[in-house]
């Protein structure tokens, strides 16, 4: 989505004339932030733009945590997407249980006592923005993955004799 629609969608919920008046602009510039800009003349170069602006001049991520914390939420940057073609489902999709088990392990053990200490609260916030850049990273290897490769096994397969079987246990 880009900034103007994310403007113009926010414009339905909130008046453009509040928004104008708290930030001391004009009317007509607040709905130019709502149009795409155009060599004709329409649009403006909105504040989100300009946010956008100034993180790609400085690279400086305290911008972005400190508008995610003033709005409630907390940054956590997407992973660089390493996939190739045969991406390995089942051992990634093991790989995230296995991470969350690892946040459980670390949350249980620092709540034994009944509380949880600074520190410990580091530490699972650390367990937690891996665990979320792993799962990120795992969502955008299944969008560009090789769904192919799953296509072709329409069968489950099936050991030969001259391998034992496995189970699960």
């Amino acid at each position: 989505m880009e900034s103007h629609e994310v403007l113009k969608s926010a414009f339905k919920e909130t008046s453009p004339k509040v928004i104008a008046s708290e930030l001391g602009v004009s009317l007509s510039l607040v709905y130019k932030w709502a149009q795409e800009q155009s060599e004709l003349g329409s649009g403006s170069r909105n504040p989100i733009d300009r946010l956008v602006n100034i993180f790609e001049l400085t690279n400086d991520h305290g911008i972005i945590e400190h508008l995610a914390e003033r709005c409630g939420g907390y940054f956590v940057r997407n992973p660089e997407s390493h996939c190739q073609k045969g991406f390995q489902y089942l051992p990634a999709t093991n790989e995230i249980v296995s991470q969350f088990s690892h946040l459980l392990t670390r949350i249980s053990a620092a709540a034994i006592d009944n509380s949880i200490t600074c520190d410990e609260a580091a530490e699972i916030r650390k367990v937690w923005d891996q665990l979320k850049g792993y799962a990120e990273g795992f969502v955008r290897c299944c969008e560009e993955g090789d769904f192919e490769i799953m296509d072709e096994r329409t069968e489950p397969a099936t050991p030969t004799p001259e391998e034992p079987r496995r189970t699960l246990y």
